[in-house]
């Protein structure tokens, strides 16, 4: 083996990465940027869930355990009437509340039972299931301040609004992940492709013929819109009825809001493959464009959790928009009425639409 040879190529390689600022800055400024969002994701304020708590108890017990609630660590608690609580659920102000009826002490002191009554938003399996450990470790305190030798049992009365017991971490994030499939595939088979159609002179001679920009445009977005539909229906299908995930609300619905999902994802990869001159400069929009949404659109990390200026970023991100939607569809059972659903596939459309008033000029740009 000829070292000169080796240590040749091997500066070689080195000289390319040195021309190559785009992949410099893949390899040393985007994991940087990641990782710093993990970090104010992870360690950001607001975690907690939000829980209203009832206490119409007269008794003791219902105050001791109320008591213990305010002393732990794990929830935001505010105190308030059953009205107001159950619309505070309904709203989606607060993750749960805690009832302590009229009759609570009496029925613990007579009859040695704990019997509170939890409230449940649903929608978010690990809020619920905080609400409910930090509830039973309320009641173990209270348990452990009564008299020796008195038998209480607990008999915690839950009911849900959205979701149910049987609701798990996969329906969760099952809505937000059909999107994030639909988007992130459709997304990197629509630059790569468009880019090839560039790279080998199809869409130079299409620019020579009577053919209009705008035309070019939306008949290669129809015709990638096609498939991204047809991998949609597949999508969505497995994921209902081969995995069993839950769904509340109406299959054509989802369907509208993973078609848009899809329209606006071959529209940004269009427009993005403008600006790539290989395939694997297309695929370096990958960490740059798709990584920052799925950590910021609320797909992992709930959007009331991040600090307020990632909050900004967040609600201008088409993701976000998609998967609240998707989300409320399916697990809050939400139709066309909802003015939250509106809002969705309006700013969606809003961005698919944007998106191909910016292919076209940049295609202006780059071929003419």
């Amino acid at each position: 083996m000829n070292m000169r040879r080796v240590v040749a190529i091997w500066f070689r390689i080195l000289a390319q990465f040195r021309r190559d600022r785009r992949t410099l800055a893949l390899l040393f400024v985007i994991p940087l940027v990641i990782l710093s969002l993990l970090y104010f994701l992870l360690r950001g304020t607001g975690g907690k869930p939000n829980v209203d708590v009832v206490n119409e108890d007269q008794g003791p017990v219902g105050s001791v355990i109320a008591q213990a609630l305010q002393r732990g660590d794990k929830l935001n608690l505010h105190t308030t009437s059953v009205s107001s609580a159950e619309d505070d659920v309904n709203r989606g102000r607060v993750d749960a509340y805690v009832h302590f009826p009229t009759d609570f002490s009496t029925r613990a002191l007579s009859g040695h039972v704990i019997q509170p009554e939890v409230r449940l938003e649903g929608s978010q399996p690990g809020a619920s299931s905080t609400v409910l450990g930090a509830l039973a470790q309320a009641m173990q305190s209270a348990l452990s301040a009564a008299p020796q030798g008195s038998a209480v049992s607990v008999n915690v009365k839950v009911s849900y609004l959205h979701g149910g017991p049987s609701f798990d971490t996969l329906d969760y994030f099952g809505a937000a992940f059909i999107g994030l499939v639909v988007f992130f595939l459709v997304f990197v088979v629509t630059s790569v492709s468009f880019l090839r159609e560039r790279s080998q002179g199809t869409l130079e001679r299409l620019m020579a013929s009577p053919l209009r920009r705008g035309e070019i445009v939306v008949g290669y977005m129809l015709g990638f819109a096609t498939v991204a539909f047809l991998q949609s229906v597949e999508v969505i299908l497995f994921g209902l009825y081969v995995l069993k995930i839950h769904n509340s609300g109406s299959v054509a619905l989802i369907f509208l809001i993973a078609l848009l999902m899809a329209m606006s994802a071959v529209n940004l990869g269009i427009f993005l493959s403008m600006f790539a001159r290989t395939e694997f400069q297309a695929v370096q929009f990958i960490p740059l464009v798709i990584v920052p949404q799925v950590l910021l659109s609320g797909i992992v990390f709930p959007i009331e959790t991040e600090p307020r200026w990632l909050q900004v970023i967040s609600n201008v991100l088409p993701l976000t928009y998609a998967v609240s939607g998707l989300r409320d569809v399916m697990i809050k059972g939400a139709d066309l009425a909802w003015a939250s659903v509106q809002l969705d596939l309006g700013v969606v459309l809003g961005f698919t639409v944007l998106l191909v008033a910016a292919a076209g000029a940049t295609l202006r740009r780059r071929v003419a």
